[in-house]
């Protein structure tokens, strides 16, 4: 939205409480700055398909994960994401290569936009020794999200403001993602862009001659690697690093440590901070996300994984909400190739 349309925005719209301008402030950084408006999982470590689409097979079984993040507690109109994802592997094709195969729908809303999405992945897997411990993967995902700005979720003096749609302003965008994984028993490597087309096709998002076309995803860049590395017979420690950039705002940088304890218990915690690698700022008044994270996994069954975050932040949103809150929970059907006497890690 132009300046003259946010100014509009800022005098008309009617809060009941001081809290509910907090959501107002985060929703406007959104729809305008365009930066880094991507879901970003406390638990993506345990799903590395959310990431990245060359993840598909990677654990050697069919994998079905679900999970539920809701952001901010007690702020009106704070994010809230639900997930299911599940994906396998093939029969090996020559040459001991394999494909992975994934599926993935995800629903996303905050305050008065929304995003629902659904996404196929195909991962090429190339085995890189011939005891197949080594792998390098590619994959590509194909999906289609539907954007929605629903004005109704909005409060205002005038209800024939022209700026406010009446109902709600709907959307479909197709997607690509692309990624490369890379993989040893005690090590990955993993890169993957997501949001490919958002540079290259026109969606239109508009009511009346308003545009809306900010509520729509930018492009983002993952990086991460990770490895396991043991401590004593029954304990391993699994650090990793993440970057997260979308070229517009400051890159988002994760340090993560899990502790494994008997193959079955996972603890542990992670960072989560805005960098200046490329020298890029925030508008004036608008502060990086630094927050912190406790996890816990725990391995049921051999089948059944549970998982629980709560992430804190650690800025000046930390006295105006309750913390992010969010559960997984997995179920495995184990294969030859899988099995709590030969894990995957990542």
């Amino acid at each position: 939205m132009g300046g003259d349309k946010k100014e509009l925005i800022r005098k008309r719209t009617v809060m009941c409480s001081r809290k509910k301008w907090y959501i107002v402030i985060l929703l406007l950084a959104a729809l305008n700055s365009r930066a880094q408006q991507n879901v970003q999982f406390s638990q993506y470590a345990f799903n590395g398909l959310s990431v990245n689409p060359a993840y598909a097979g990677y654990k050697d079984a069919l994998y079905l994960n679900t999970i539920y993040r809701q952001q901010w507690t007690g702020l009106p109109g704070a994010p809230h994401t639900g997930g299911v994802s599940v994906d396998g592997p093939l029969h090996p094709l020559k040459a001991g290569a394999g494909i992975g195969l994934g599926l993935q729908v995800m629903a996303d809303a905050m305050g008065p936009q929304q995003a629902f999405s659904f996404y196929g992945s195909y991962a090429y897997r190339i085995p890189l020794d011939n005891e197949n411990t080594r792998r390098l993967c590619l994959g590509i995902a194909l999906g289609v999200t539907q954007y929605r700005l629903d004005g109704k979720a909005l409060q205002y003096l005038d209800a024939d403001d022209p700026v406010f749609p009446a109902g709600g302003v709907n959307a479909y965008s197709p997607d690509a993602r692309f990624g490369i994984y890379y993989h040893t028993p005690s090590f990955f490597l993993s890169l993957s862009v997501l949001d490919l087309f958002s540079r290259y096709t026109s969606t239109s998002y508009h009511w009346k001659g308003y545009n809306y076309q900010n509520i729509r995803k930018t492009q983002h860049i993952y990086l991460a690697t990770g490895c396991m590395l043991p401590l004593s017979e029954h304990v391993q420690l699994k650090p990793s690093i993440m970057l997260k950039d979308d070229f517009k705002g400051p890159t988002n940088i994760d340090l993560n440590a899990m502790l494994l304890i008997e193959n079955v218990f996972w603890i542990g915690g992670s960072f989560r901070a805005g960098v200046p690698i490329w020298n890029k700022q925030l508008p004036s008044g608008l502060q990086s996300v630094n927050a912190a994270s406790a996890i816990v996994e725990y391995y049921v069954s051999e089948k059944l994984r549970m998982g629980y975050a709560y992430d804190m932040n650690i800025n000046k949103l930390a006295g105006a909400q309750g913390g992010s809150h969010e559960i997984s929970i997995g179920l495995l059907f184990p294969s030859k190739h899988y099995s709590t006497s030969n894990p995957r890690y990542f």
